[in-house]
């Protein structure tokens, strides 16, 4: 089976592609999938994280996955240099200028090598300036995105992660995908009737809605969220056919894709031409918090 693999990027469309590729391919068994990229001109190398997700799953089905080889230089290049492509049998080249963001899969028992990795590869990327209180708390928040992807979304399957620096473009993207039962089934126990998985997301993050018992809950997305709205960043979250987007103007984009998307997808995109200096509020008095 080939499929056609066309430019990807962080939005809306992106997260579509990726989807409708994951419903070609996610009743395939003992077959080989090849993933033609002579059309893909551009591949926002964050994406690596839910395109590797639905490959990997599509393997775990007893498939084998060939990237061919054929592809424009500027692909290959970043995908070598962020480590996606040795996947696959092709060979890495060195990041000289240390713009990517490696991609890696984690197991769900890697929460410290996750950890030591979040540390390693932010360091250098443009991140504003922000106190040694609040980027305690803003990697915790990371770290959290982690967790919730092992307790709630109870993945078997692993933890992908992948991101880029765009200097010219002032921006860092990050991207966590997990392969797991998602919000909206996640919800959906916990309040015990049907919800859209649009919906479903927007509950999640919103206020003090979690679905953890007996625990005071997740604040790492609202911590995220707050950041990247005072930053005119993008968060953006896909699970199931949900889509929510927090955009640089402050909107909430809420829709609803074709195909579902197989767990959970987290994207942040930080705004580094941001020169503000930020701390919690606990650190400042007669101040807002950041």
């Amino acid at each position: 089976m080939k499929i056609e693999l066309k430019n990807i990027e962080s939005n809306y469309k992106g997260f579509s592609s990726l989807s409708n590729i994951d419903a070609k391919i996610k009743n395939i068994y003992f077959d080989n999938i090849e993933i033609d990229m002579r059309l893909t001109n551009w591949l926002e190398a964050n994406m690596c994280a839910p395109l590797g997700a639905i490959l990997y799953r599509a393997s775990n089905n007893i498939n084998t996955i060939k990237i061919l080889d054929k592809m424009s230089s500027s692909v290959r290049t970043i995908l070598s240099k962020n480590g996606f492509l040795s996947n696959y049998g092709m060979p890495s080249i060195p990041d000289d200028f240390e713009t990517t963001i490696k991609y890696k899969h984690f197991g769900p028992k890697d929460k410290h090598y996750f950890a030591y990795y979040v540390k390693r590869e932010l360091v250098g990327k443009g991140i504003p300036k922000m106190s040694e209180g609040l980027l305690k708390k803003f990697r915790d928040s990371i770290f959290e995105i982690f967790d919730n992807a092992v307790i709630h979304s109870r993945t078997e399957l692993g933890i992908f992660s992948c991101g880029q620096y765009f200097p010219k473009k002032n921006r860092l993207d990050f991207c966590i995908t997990d392969l797991g039962i998602g919000i909206k089934q996640n919800v959906k126990e916990y309040m015990g009737k049907e919800i859209a998985a649009d919906k479903a997301i927007d509950w999640a993050i919103s206020g003090k809605n979690t679905t953890k018992v007996n625990v005071s809950g997740g604040i790492g997305l609202k911590i995220l969220q707050e950041f990247v709205r005072l930053n005119e960043g993008r968060i953006q979250i896909v699970s199931d056919t949900g889509y929510w987007e927090l955009s640089p103007n402050g909107d909430k984009i809420i829709k609803l894709l074709e195909n579902p998307f197989p767990g959970t997808v987290v994207n942040l995109e930080i705004n580094t031409a941001d020169n503000k200096s930020y701390c919690l509020k606990s650190e400042l008095q007669n101040e807002d918090i950041f």
